[in-house]
């Protein structure tokens, strides 16, 4: 090893915090948030187990003991919404397994695993705990749970349909007409975003920004102190329903003008929709306070990444455009190896997979010869020795980022890329070795051992 090499390691190992096992094992990252009202907490797989336990361990922490308010997740807009009644004592769901059943589009494991499910029962008993009594799942009843993400473009049609169905039968005609301009297309959305994108039939565009213009000025009219609470939640829920068809048939046109334009487009939507959580909850006069959970690729701030040099932005990213640095924290998560559960290809059955070791000039490399099996490594402060891993950081070196498919023969090019540590993060969680995210339904082929590290170049 050089002695710059050497000279790295130390400066990190000076500044890590062992992760051990008990209550106060995240209170580095409670200092670390101090006032802030926005705690982002990512994942480096959409399939680690590990990355949600500690992840859930941080917000049940932070909703305790800082008062946060709101929890919301990369997830679509009706699916979460229905964990979030059942958070907040509403509806007709039995257990937090029920809550989740609307999360049933491919991943369902992201969502619907045994990490979610605990952490959902946990926060259904708290909200209870500190019940006023109402229980009309008003915003007072506790913390909410809502997701951000826009791929449910026709559930959220079912749902807008709904909510007028039961309030206004002229205005569910009118939905009705605008949104029948999908139906030709079946349940496949992307099949209209060829159709449109190509000029072989006219947009839904004027049609579903129509719908949504209706929604959102009957949301603004609605008088919070005469309605209540709970209409005004369920309104609100309309309107973000809409607002999701009409950014989803924006993504679905520009899946085919390039990768930059559909993800800039999406995460301006998820930006967009925590700030109109944040619009929405605040109008009781207290300042809400959000925890998000996502991937790290969203949550890590885009500007230093080798994908925002190349045009890509993300949430952390705006989030601290919009809200501040002071107000905003970005906590990343990386393993070195272990298991994780994904899928060969999109739309087949998640299983679990061996994680290969990270590369050789990567910051999981890195972090592994630093020499602990769990640290926290604060990357915000002004101590010297958080200063003096910053600057050892400084240099770009690779990043791995594993979402819902793994393919470990082509590693290198589909999962890891350029990015600096210290202007990406605040803090990053290192779990050295990880285990597989447990789904709630566990396919035949989860449960089979796992395959060798060759995979696939074996076969």
């Amino acid at each position: 090893m050089s002695a710059a090499a050497a000279s790295t390691i130390a400066a990190l190992r000076a500044a890590s915090i062992p992760l051990g096992e008990g209550d106060d094992r995240h209170d580095a990252i409670l200092d670390l948030v101090g006032d802030a009202r926005f705690v982002l907490l990512g994942e480096a797989s959409h399939g680690t187990h590990d990355f949600y336990f500690e992840r859930a361990a941080i917000t049940r922490r932070l909703v305790r003991e800082r008062g946060f308010t709101a929890i919301v997740v990369e997830g679509d807009w009706p699916d979460a919404y229905r964990v979030n009644r059942y958070v907040r004592g509403r509806g007709d769901d039995r257990s937090a397994g029920d809550a989740l059943s609307g999360f049933r589009r491919f991943p369902q494991w992201m969502w619907r695993n045994t990490v979610v499910a605990d952490f959902v029962e946990w926060l259904r008993g708290h909200n209870a705990s500190r019940s006023d009594g109402r229980g009309d799942g008003a915003t007072g009843d506790g913390v909410g749970f809502y997701g951000m993400d826009l791929y449910s473009l026709h559930t959220s049609i079912e749902s807008v349909l709904r909510y007028l169905d039961a309030i206004d039968a002229d205005a569910a005609r009118r939905a009705r007409s605008r949104y029948a301009c999908f139906d030709h297309f079946g349940a496949e959305p992307q099949a209209y975003g060829y159709a449109a994108a190509s000029g072989i039939t006219e947009t839904c565009e004027d049609a579903v920004v129509r719908q949504l213009v209706e929604l959102q000025r009957l949301s603004a009219s609605a008088d919070q102190s005469e309605v209540g609470d709970a209409v005004a939640e369920t309104l609100f829920s309309a309107a973000q329903n809409a607002r999701l068809v009409a950014n989803a048939e924006r993504y679905y046109r520009s899946m085919f003008r390039g990768r930059v334009s559909s993800w800039n487009l999406r995460d301006r939507h998820m930006a967009e929709t925590l700030e109109a959580i944040v619009e929405h909850l605040d109008r009781d006069g207290t300042p809400a306070k959000v925890i998000v959970w996502a991937h790290n690729s969203h949550l890590g701030d885009a500007r230093a990444t080798e994908m925002g040099r190349g045009g890509e932005l993300n949430v952390g990213q705006l989030a601290r455009e919009r809200f501040g640095d002071d107000a905003v924290r970005l906590i990343g998560f990386s393993t070195y190896t272990g298991t994780v559960t994904a899928a060969d290809d999109w739309d087949e059955p998640g299983r679990r997979m061996r994680v290969r070791e990270g590369m050789v000039g990567s910051y999981e490399r890195l972090l592994h010869e630093v020499g602990l099996p769990r640290f926290i490594l604060p990357l915000r402060g002004s101590g010297q020795e958080v200063e003096e891993a910053r600057r050892a950081l400084a240099t770009p070196r690779l990043e791995r980022a594993i979402g819902v498919i793994y393919r470990p023969g082509t590693e290198r090019m589909s999962h890891y890329f350029h990015a600096s540590l210290p202007a990406q993060f605040d803090a990053v969680i290192h779990l050295d070795e990880t285990s597989a995210l447990i789904p709630l339904e566990r396919e035949a082929v989860w449960e089979t051992a796992e395959p060798p590290e060759t995979y696939p170049s074996a076969l």
